[in-house]
């Protein structure tokens, strides 16, 4: 093996990405492109929470209660309605996401200690926005629930208001959250992005530079010259690793300063494994080209083999203790689930190496696993 080939085939490469539009855009344009709209599109975030009221009663402590809701920073309120006949029209505009009816008679039952019911309707069309949104409103009842019966109870034995407090909830639960104390899910989750982001970049790039020279036909200059299979190889490949290796920077320098996600980590070590990471997908990349002829296919094949798992699969959105069996097996044999644990304990966590090497193993071993394959498969010779 001799260096001087490497180092022409890869600068041929180079030049070629800087010179070709797609190849120049897909290595230093779409990347952080990317990450930007992925993370200023994606939030699980529910706050304000668009939300109009229905209020039949219409006294102090109806308007008391309905503006336990308007104080709170999770809902945003847009108005009254005088009747029911506009409840669902809002709702199926899209207007509101959530309508809270308090019937009558509201302050005269609860005066009286009887129980009175308040209706909320809301929007379910996405699931995770309306359990959430539930869980908002459960919780502003309950804090509303817990002031009456304290003031009630402080009227009734003579006591100051504290100490029926104490009375009323002996136990206090103090509740805090570790790692993520904001409950920010950009900071959760733009880290996690980044994996997305190297997992389609490097693989696209890599396939669709070997197969455009069997499209070309240039291959066929390969084929009759004297380099071996491995520094083609090698040469091929060089510059992709490298043009990924700087997108880890962009993107790490995007997510911390555009973001502000906090990053506890080792930057040595983060860097290390996410250039073993980027070895991975661009191993991706090298497999698919030798099994297709076009780039079209190469495209396809890496968006449905590799992407999509990737992505729904490495507990980016879901938690991999959530999944099915089926698919926390399909999880586990995927390299994005384990970089996304080295990302995420980089970032928020602030572990090392010490914590997360047997996610380092198995990514080299990974790596190792699909160069000897794409080595193996791919002849210098014309297949017919």
């Amino acid at each position: 093996m001799k260096l001087r080939r490497i180092y022409a085939v890869a600068s041929r490469e180079g030049r070629e990405i800087v010179r070709d539009r797609l190849f120049f855009s897909m290595a230093f344009i779409i990347p952080p492109v990317l990450l930007l709209s992925f993370g200023y599109g994606l939030s699980f975030d529910v706050t304000d929470n668009p939300f109009a009221v229905l209020d039949y009663d219409r006294t102090p402590m109806s308007r008391d209660y309905l503006h336990s809701f308007i104080d709170s920073p999770y809902f945003k309120f847009k108005g009254s309605l005088e009747n029911e006949d506009r409840i669902f029209d809002l709702l199926a505009g899209g207007t509101v996401r959530s309508v809270i009816v308090v019937p009558e008679h509201f302050q005269e039952k609860l005066l009286s200690a009887r129980p009175v019911g308040v209706q909320t309707f809301i929007d379910g069309t996405f699931p995770y926005r309306a359990q959430t949104t539930i869980g908002y409103a459960a919780g502003i009842n309950e804090s509303f629930n817990s002031r009456l019966l304290v003031d009630y109870l402080a009227r009734s034995k003579g006591i100051g208001r504290n100490y029926a407090l104490k009375i009323f909830d002996p136990i206090d639960v103090q509740v805090r959250y570790l790692y993520n104390q904001s409950i920010r899910s950009d900071w959760s989750l733009t880290p996690r992005l980044i994996m997305i982001v190297l997992m389609i970049c490097p693989p696209l790039m890599t396939s669709m530079g070997v197969v455009r020279e069997k499209e070309t036909g240039a291959i066929y200059n390969i084929y009759s010259s004297t380099i071996t299979k491995g520094e083609y190889l090698l040469g091929k490949l060089s510059p992709y690793v490298g043009v990924s290796v700087f997108n880890v920077l962009v993107l790490w320098l995007l997510a911390t300063i555009v973001f502000g996600a906090p990053f506890k980590g080792d930057p040595l070590f983060f860097f290390a494994a996410s250039v073993l990471f980027v070895i991975c997908t661009t191993g991706v990349g090298l497999l698919v080209s030798v099994l297709v002829r076009t780039q079209v296919a190469s495209t396809l094949i890496t968006f449905i083999c590799a992407v999509a798992p990737s992505a729904f699969y490495s507990g980016v959105f879901v938690p991999v203790f959530a999944l099915g069996k089926g698919a926390r097996i399909v999880a586990h044999m995927l390299p994005a689930m384990y970089y996304t644990n080295i990302v995420t304990g980089c970032f928020l966590k602030g572990f090392g190496i010490t914590m997360l090497y047997t996610d380092v193993l198995v990514l080299a071993a990974y790596a190792a696993t699909l160069y000897a394959i794409g080595y193996f498969m791919f002849s210098k010779r014309p297949r017919s």
